[in-house]
């Protein structure tokens, strides 16, 4: 689990690096879109699984679902996994949220976990976020994009909590 300690924009390994005067911007090695992050907001959590784990896939597309799994049951209610192919828009390449990737998690159709992966040889890495509140508006600001996402996430609510039921859901 980590946290920030003032507004942060993570930016995808396929995306050009921006500089943000008002926020600090860094870049994470798996795919996707940028997500942002500011204190108490998010809740970010880097998974790895080594090779020959129990929780491995050589499937690309399979390998988030389990994960994908541990967040549905953490969040509950009417959390559901997307295990289908990527859904992509006009800025899912841009927004993480503003697209669907495997093992992603849902609630009523919004998207409410993002998921993605760096793998190597040796292991997956999968980086995870959820917010306790959905506001794009930071992010579309930042990046001086005109687009309209207020409906393609969710908040999960009180981040402890989830935080919790999410650690509980790994041992």
């Amino acid at each position: 689990m980590f946290e920030v300690e003032r507004p942060t924009v993570v930016l995808g390994s396929r995306q050009a690096i921006v500089t943000l005067p008002e926020v600090d911007v860094v870049r994470r090695r798996s795919g996707g879109g940028a997500v942002y992050l500011e204190p108490g907001g998010a809740l970010w959590v880097d998974v790895v699984v080594p090779r020959g784990d129990e929780w491995w896939d050589d499937d690309v597309g399979r390998a988030a679902h389990w994960l994908g799994a541990a967040w549905a049951a953490a969040i509950g209610g009417a959390a559901v996994v997307h295990r289908g192919p990527m859904v992509t828009t006009e800025w899912s390449d841009l927004i993480c949220f503003a697209g669907l990737g495997p093992g992603e998690v849902t609630v009523d159709g919004r998207k409410v976990v993002g998921i993605s992966q760096r793998r190597t040889r040796d292991a997956a890495r999968f980086q995870c976020v959820t917010y306790e509140r959905w506001d794009p508006h930071p992010l579309v600001e930042l990046l001086h994009v005109e687009a309209d996402l207020d409906v393609v996430g969710a908040g999960v609510g009180p981040l402890p909590t989830v935080e919790t039921a999410l650690l509980a859901e790994f041992t």
